[in-house]
């Protein structure tokens, strides 16, 4: 492999990367226009195994607009991001899966105990802890576009939950 190679792979890991960080980011902050301009034109979410639905980009963040809008407080965690590239049209890089565990705490929405005196509990008394956390594991799928790297594919796969 040449230094030439080596350093694109470099940089391509480094934007699929951001990729699937912009998207714990977007959903986070329920910026929906933002989480559809990741995806393809074509592209599609899976979350059925955490309850929700399948389908294109605009139809999910449809779907986590009602669903994340109980909830006011959201942070979404992904780790342990295992990248492997792929061939499309006989060249490499083009297509890039990426592999991912995740835990995301949320706080549902008039739950707020407003700054931290302590472990879990806000200046008013009240608890700060998170009231559902679930964690799982991401299947992203990427395509290099002209725009960059996109989302053609997101399954969530979750794999526990924990509820008050």
């Amino acid at each position: 492999m040449t230094q030439r190679v080596q350093l694109s792979t470099v940089m391509d890991r480094l934007a699929v990367d951001e990729v699937v960080t912009e998207y714990a980011v977007a959903v986070d902050d329920g910026d929906w226009g933002a989480y559809r301009g990741l995806f393809t034109a074509d592209g599609r979410a899976d979350y059925r195994s955490a309850g929700g639905i399948e389908g294109n980009a605009g139809d999910v963040a449809g779907w986590l607009a009602d669903s994340l809008g109980l909830f006011s407080m959201r942070q979404h965690l992904i780790v342990n991001r295992r990248v492997r590239f792929g061939v499309l049209e006989q060249d490499t890089g083009d297509t890039a899966r990426v592999q991912a565990d995740y835990v995301n705490p949320m706080r549902f929405a008039g739950d707020d105990g407003g700054p931290d005196d302590g472990p879990g509990v806000g200046s008013d008394g009240a608890s700060t802890a998170p009231d559902f956390v679930c964690g799982g594991r991401y299947s992203f799928g990427l395509l290099r576009t002209a725009d960059g790297w996109r989302l053609c594919e997101v399954v969530v796969q979750e794999k526990w939950r924990r509820l008050p």
